[in-house]
């Protein structure tokens, strides 16, 4: 029987949701193929992880352990899978689509003389044989493939399956030796924003979004940028909520306009930025063109603030629509969550 080698990082023994839901992939993916499932874990605290893991049905735990591996450089991961997935002889290799694994995976494949496919959004077999449904142009258009050759090396998108139930029990982990290349960079610490300033917040329940029109003059013929600022990031705080933002507002800071201070290229949601999964969705001072709105595919219900009754939400891609000033409306929706 061959085997399906699963790969996760790991870090101080705890699991990612995006990793969990990979695994859950990988199970359904070895149970169509009939293959053995292996999990390779990369990091640290890899008995924990493991430990965790025990109602998985996992026949075997492979490791690469160690400081050195804690933080994503492409010399060491990519030095890790490789090694695992020797060591486990993979016919498939399974990981969540993660921005590290999603760095080595064509190396990987390359090393070891396979293919690689990311954005994976489905299975299925098709004539005995394993098919993949992926995502191209920004999860605009889907294609179905099959693969011959092996190892194939298979990147699973965020948010296709649920999280891996965690059950602690006791499992026995197999160490992997890696000769990795000495680093030339060494890493001393890692810093980030307070978790209040965090604006980009893949597990929250809703999503707003801000449009051009915050920066515009108001009905007193004034810019309130300031304002502006502190009710979306009154809101933000208040309701724990993402950010998203409109292409025509992220762009406005390369034309030397006024911008709120904390937007970026990051934020952006649509045909050219992100297409993010919240179960709710709430826009202000955006119009609703399709170019923006096709970054909302995956938002279950959707609403909008606007002052124009004939925009783009209007046009039945909102289930509901607020004709009224979001700055009005955003302050009295602080004022209430404030109270709570």
């Amino acid at each position: 029987m061959g085997c399906l080698l699963y790969l996760a990082h790991t870090a101080d023994g705890n699991l990612s949701r995006p990793a969990l839901e990979g695994l859950t992939a990988a199970r359904e993916i070895a149970g169509l193929t009939g293959l053995s499932l292996a999990v390779g874990l990369v990091g640290t605290g890899v008995e924990a992880a493991a430990a965790s893991l025990a109602g998985a049905r996992v026949e075997q735990f492979l490791a690469v352990e160690g400081e050195s591996y804690a933080t994503g450089r492409y010399h060491s991961d990519a030095a890790a899978a490789e090694a695992l997935c020797r060591q486990a002889q993979a016919e498939l290799v399974v990981a969540a689509g993660s921005s590290r694994w999603s760095r080595i995976v064509a190396g990987v494949a390359y090393r070891l003389g396979g293919v690689a496919d990311t954005h994976v959004c489905g299975w299925r077999l098709d004539s005995g044989e394993l098919a993949v449904t992926r995502w191209y142009y920004r999860q605009r258009m889907k294609g179905v493939m099959a693969r011959s050759r092996r190892p194939w090396l298979i990147l699973v998108d965020p948010g296709v399956c649920p999280p891996q139930e965690l059950l602690s029990g006791v499992c026995p982990v197999t160490r992997v030796a890696v000769s990795a290349p000495p680093s030339r960079t060494r890493v001393e610490g890692i810093k980030e924003p307070p978790a209040a300033q965090q604006t980009i917040r893949p597990d929250a329940d809703l999503l707003f979004v801000a449009g051009a029109g915050w920066t515009k003059k108001q009905r007193d013929g004034r810019h309130h940028l300031e304002e502006a600022e502190r009710l979306i990031l009154g809101f933000l705080e208040l309701s724990k909520a993402s950010l998203g933002g409109s292409k025509s507002l992220v762009d406005l800071s390369g034309e030397g306009q006024k911008v709120l201070s904390f937007m970026s290229h990051l934020n952006q949601v649509g045909q050219t930025g992100s297409s993010p999964r919240h179960p709710k969705g709430l826009a202000a001072c955006c119009h609703g063109e399709e170019p923006h709105v096709v970054g909302w595919r995956f938002i279950n219900e959707r609403r909008a603030i606007n002052l124009d009754p004939n925009c783009g939400w209007a046009q039945g891609k909102a289930d509901v629509l607020y004709v009224a000033d979001a700055f009005e409306v955003m302050a009295k929706v602080n004022e209430l969550l404030a109270q709570e």
